[in-house]
């Protein structure tokens, strides 16, 4: 009743905003004469969601929060399949992925900017800016000349309305396959206004009857859920408390415990010897409550340290026992701001209960209701909280201050789990042949894929196997980024039967955050450590960080894996790094066809990455054969011989015959350029004997040119090894 009373008082004085602060006034003196509730103010929700309900308020915002959409409007899902291929042996698959585009509502007033967005409570933007999916996301902060967007229009046509007034943001084909094919829970991070919430602002609706002479300090966020004016007004009182004046015709909202001395000290009280009037015979009446029930025992707000959930503080930094008071908040503010603004609450709400009725005969005119004053004879700041003409003098209520804030005291918002805001950077890719690795099927080539990126933040790319300018899908790299990098000086040549003691490699790593370790000799006759240097595999005993991503290799094994004739050709500076250790992705024919160059596609490359197959055929053909014997007779005669390898026998262990791995066992000697042979010899055993005759004749026409052997395999010939020189 006292509401709807001081409410109709309010509004006959000073308007429909005086209405607002009587129904303020009223409030606050039922909960002096009924008790307060357990909790005050707007109900703090657990983050919203978006919603789509016809008739849903939007949302006023102020400075930065965090807050649910209403989408506006949306399309149906948009279905795309895509067809890989299984290779040999292997069924093709064919995968289903979705899409939607649809715009959210963020705000009835225009905004700033948008910062990050959660979908099911994880991070679907991040502060830089970029989606953690695929798909394009556009905003329109709500200013008065805001066109249609074209996809809406491109749907709707002339009917496509531009929001004018209203923030809002459309996805366009959005992915939904991290959401399980469905649109998600979404909420926004709105910048509202750059800085601390203003109280203008709040009170635009009536700020043309309004004087704002109060800040808001530390509030950093506030959303405005509907509702009216004095609403909005009493959820700021309670932390922020308002002085109001709505005298000349206009009214002042100031602050209601500043932080400076009284403005002024108040004349003494009337005496009146009838003792019945305002404030007694003595002039002045004190009334004091100790009623601990109407003390807030703590603040309930967002927490912007943690992601704007929903936070408490203790006044005093401990609960009291007993039925609590809590002050729902729903504002957004630092742990450390709302512990000094629920100890200060507590603080008035305590100091509040001391009240006094006073009478004077006149007053300075420069005091107005809602100043503080000092009184003649007792101690502290009092407010005037109101005034009355009356007979005989001016009857004033007044409320005490607290003498002095407190200083505030350290505090914390407790752990989150929050989400980590990496940033997706473009892909990295080395697409290349290895030497068959004795793993699968031997008569198809095999295609290495190692696929990074230079930051965490890479959530992967799909694949594709690049042909006469199509691209057809092979899969997907998946989210472990390999070690992959460039060498920032050159790899000297060097035989591939001694460990390079000698020789430092220094490496550029593709991101800074990726490592390599040092080995041991053990771990390397393990295979430990085997990296792919330009077309030469090697192995490398010690890792040392040069800092940033650079790292120096030494203690090297060379041409591995049968690469020894590119460790005799070394390699420049700026050939490609690749630790094998990794296991890149490995694809065959059947699922390359006849590419030559394989391509990524991940969320932040904005067109395919593209690598040529490196070492085109090495994997098909047979190694150089080793150790080569010459044993020449007394007679003339010449015998040639050398050992076989195996393709797939990467760890010989030299105590046994390798396995042939080949149709037929076949080798071609051949005498001069290894391409273009002036004589050349097949046979099918590791050796090979020149009669005296023949010997006088190379002797004679081929004095000086060289003799090789190579390996015929069932798809290729190996490198050739040397033999002699005929002499």
């Amino acid at each position: 009743m006292a509401t709807l009373i001081l409410s109709a008082a309010g509004t006959a004085i000073a308007g429909p905003i005086g209405g607002s602060i009587g129904s303020l006034i009223g409030s606050q003196i039922d909960a002096s004469l009924f008790g307060p509730p357990d909790r005050e103010g707007p109900r703090l929700s657990e983050l919203k969601v978006t919603t789509s309900s016809y008739g849903a308020p939007i949302s006023r915002h102020f400075g930065r929060m965090r807050a649910a959409g209403t989408i506006i409007w949306a399309t149906d899902l948009k279905e795309n399949k895509e067809k890989t291929s299984g290779g040999k042996g292997s069924p093709s698959t064919t995968t289903f992925s979705y899409s939607s585009s649809f715009a959210v509502a963020l705000a009835s007033r225009p905004i700033a900017s948008l910062g990050r967005i959660w979908a099911d409570g994880n991070l679907l933007r991040g502060a830089a800016g970029d989606l953690k999916v695929g798909g394009q996301m556009r905003l329109y902060t709500g200013r008065g000349d805001q066109q249609p967007d074209p996809l809406i229009a491109s749907a709707e046509g002339n009917e496509a309305p531009g929001f004018r007034g209203f923030a809002y943001c459309v996805f366009e084909e959005l992915q939904l396959a991290d959401f399980g094919n469905r649109i998600p829970a979404l909420t926004f991070e709105v910048v509202a206004d750059n800085g601390d919430v203003s109280l203008t602002e709040l009170v635009v609706p009536a700020a043309a009857d309004v004087t704002i002479g109060r800040a808001l300090p530390a509030l950093e966020g506030y959303s405005d859920d509907g509702g009216s004016l004095v609403e909005i007004l009493a959820s700021i009182d309670r932390l922020y408390p308002l002085a109001s004046n709505a005298g000349n015709d206009r009214l002042v909202l100031g602050d209601g415990d500043p932080s400076g001395a009284p403005i002024a000290t108040l004349p003494e009280a009337i005496v009146d010897g009838q003792g019945d009037s305002f404030g007694g015979a003595s002039g002045k009446a004190q009334r004091t409550r100790a009623d601990e029930t109407n003390i807030p025992a703590g603040l309930r707000y967002y927490d912007v340290g943690r992601d704007f959930q929903a936070g408490l503080q203790r006044a005093g930094g401990r609960a009291s026992p007993g039925r609590n008071r809590i002050i729902e908040f729903p504002g957004a503010l630092q742990a450390a701001n709302a512990k000094s603004l629920a100890d200060n609450a507590a603080a008035r709400a305590r100091w509040s209960q001391d009240r006094l009725a006073y009478r004077i005969a006149q007053i300075d005119p420069l005091i107005a209701p809602g100043d503080v004053v000092a009184l003649p004879g007792k101690p502290g700041k009092w407010r005037i909280e109101a005034w009355e003409w009356r007979e005989n003098g001016l009857e004033l209520e007044l409320m005490r201050l607290p003498q002095r804030k407190g200083i505030p005291s350290p505090t914390a918002a407790g752990r989150s789990l929050t989400q980590p805001d990496n940033i997706a950077t473009p892909t990295l890719l080395e697409a290349f042949e290895l030497p068959w690795d004795g793993v699968g099927v031997s008569d198809q080539r095999q295609v290495y894929v190692a696929a990074s990126s230079s930051s965490s933040g890479w959530t992967g790319a799909a694949l594709y196997a690049e042909s006469g300018g199509s691209l057809s899908p092979i899969g997907v790299t998946g989210t472990q980024r390999s070690v992959i990098g460039t060498t920032l000086q050159p790899l000297p040549a060097m035989p591939a039967v001694l460990i390079d003691r000698h020789s430092r490699l220094v490496v550029g790593l593709g991101s800074v955050d990726q490592m390599l370790e040092s080995r041991s000799i053990e771990d390397l006759a393990q295979g430990a450590n085997r990296a792919l240097v330009g077309h030469e595999i090697i192995q490398f005993g010690d890792a040392t960080h040069l800092g940033d991503s650079n790292w120096q290799l030494s203690t090297l094994i060379r041409g591995r894996g049968g690469s020894e004739h590119e460790a005799m050709l070394g390699s420049p500076a700026g050939s490609r790094f690749v630790l094998l250790d990794d296991a890149p992705l490995v694809f065959n024919n059947a699922q390359l066809g006849q590419a030559a160059a394989i391509a990524a596609i991940g969320i932040a490359d904005a067109d395919p990455v593209t690598s040529e197959i490196a070492g085109s055929g090495t994997a098909l053909r047979p190694l150089t054969p080793v150790h080569p014997g010459i044993a020449r007779q007394s007679d003339g005669s010449l015998l040639l011989s050398w050992t076989r390898r195996s393709r797939g026998a990467w760890t010989w262990a030299g105590t046994v015959e390798v396995p042939l791995n080949e149709q037929t066992e076949a080798y071609e000697v051949g005498l001069g350029d290894a391409d273009a042979p002036a004589l050349s010899w097949q046979t099918s055993s590791p050796s090979l004997a020149f009669d005296p005759a023949t010997m006088s004749r190379l002797q004679s026409a081929h004095s000086g040119a060289v003799i090789w052997v190579r390996q015929i395999g069932t798809f290729a010939r190996s490198h050739p090894l040397f033999l002699t020189i005929i002499s």
